[in-house]
């Protein structure tokens, strides 16, 4: 079939708009690419463009440097024996609970888990046990509770769970839970421990081993400024063999990862970030404070920031019945809020969004952090 010439046109030339404005989307902040990344684009921009050298085996390139990259600067970076690029945190998680827990199996979830954790053990055939947060407003994760429900798994089923995961931060109110007593009351129990790093690694400093995790996912599109999807899987050696078997019949390909993973722009852009952003976690208490200037700020126009205080992420989550209130009458109705922070230069809250939103602080300037709480201050007194 024909497609008509003038039905294609909308393919070529497609613009993003939030590039022009401060964004403010806690999915985009870290993703933000450096300056190196940015400069590899065209470059390596066509196809599998890292397969020029490659032997069969993904993690064993050596020009790109992706071997090097892959076993050598990401353990030590995560703080794990081995490593691999996946395609994003969800598969990281899906490829460990796969291959460490048996169907039928329990794993244990943090409330504010995200739906990925759920999707991920669901597709692997697992069944599901929660540890509740607090509820309204700080919804904590409190780490002792993960030995009650660890307890009541091995009362029903006469054996503890497979899995225990934590998601730290949570990308719902960037609650920073105790990993390291989480990860410690897991090991006392023998329940392997997966870190769920999705909006910590590449955006403040992440220790597996001093965290006591057995395993650790990343989301390097959306915390360590490269193109995604792509993501990090990390875990201690003795795990190793289960994580990436080979295949049988093609020796060299790792069945959990389907022989290959990331290739082409996604992992450059990784690496070219790279050391741009070993040099970044290392600020991440200026960011934690930027979050908390914002907030502050906020709060004091009856916008009100839900999860732990004081805060310790520069993702957050706002309740506003005021900002709710107006929507009820203002001529632009519930997409009110979006269009007037447009009118100041902000995006990044969806659009329809006033009563609950969540927004990032990270890596904005001073001066960006000032537009934004005076865009909000201009809104509501005016609105």
């Amino acid at each position: 079939m024909e497609i008509p010439a003038d039905e294609l046109n909308k393919f070529r030339e497609m613009h993003r708009e939030a590039k022009k404005y401060i964004n403010l989307n806690p999915l985009q902040r870290g993703g933000v690419l450096s300056e190196a990344a940015r400069n590899a684009l065209d470059e390596w921009g066509d196809g599998y463009s890292v397969c020029d050298f490659c032997g069969g085996c993904l993690d064993q390139i050596k020009n790109p440097p992706v071997e090097e990259f892959v076993h050598k600067f990401l353990p030590q970076f995560l703080g794990t024996d081995v490593a691999r690029v996946t395609n994003g945190a969800r598969e990281g998680k899906f490829l460990i609970m796969h291959a460490i827990a048996k169907e039928g199996d329990y794993v244990i979830l943090d409330q504010n888990a995200h739906y990925t954790s759920y999707v991920a053990a669901e597709r692997a055939k697992l069944k599901i046990k929660y540890v509740k947060n607090s509820g309204s407003p700080e919804f904590k994760i409190n780490p002792d509770d993960y030995a009650a429900v660890i307890e009541e798994v091995k009362k029903e089923t006469g054996k503890p769970p497979a899995l225990a995961l934590l998601t730290y931060p949570d990308g719902n109110y960037g609650n920073v839970t105790d990993a390291q007593k989480t990860g410690k009351i897991c090991n006392e129990y023998n329940v392997p421990f997966i870190l769920n790093g999705a909006y910590s690694v590449g955006r403040m400093p992440v220790d597996a081993k001093k965290l006591n995790a057995d395993f650790i996912v990343g989301s390097w599109h959306k915390s360590m400024a490269s193109s995604g999807p792509v993501g990090i899987l990390g875990a201690k050696a003795q795990y190793e063999s289960m994580l990436f078997k080979k295949s049988e019949k093609y020796k060299i390909k790792e069945i959990e990862l389907l022989g290959c993973t990331s290739r082409g722009l996604p992992i450059i852009t990784l690496m070219a970030s790279f050391p741009y952003v070993v040099e970044r976690v290392k600020n991440y208490a200026q960011e934690v404070e930027k979050a908390r200037f914002l907030s502050g700020k906020l709060e004091s126009l009856g916008i009100i920031q839900m999860g732990e205080k004081p805060h310790n992420h520069d993702l957050m989550f706002f309740e506003s019945q005021r900002l709710f209130d107006i929507s009820q009458t203002h001529k632009s109705g519930r997409f009110f809020l979006y269009k007037e922070l447009k009118k100041h230069g902000i995006v990044g809250i969806k659009p329809g969004l006033t009563k609950n939103f969540k927004l990032s602080t990270y890596l904005m300037s001073d001066e960006e952090l000032k537009i934004v709480a005076d865009a909000f201050e201009e809104i509501v007194r005016e609105s």
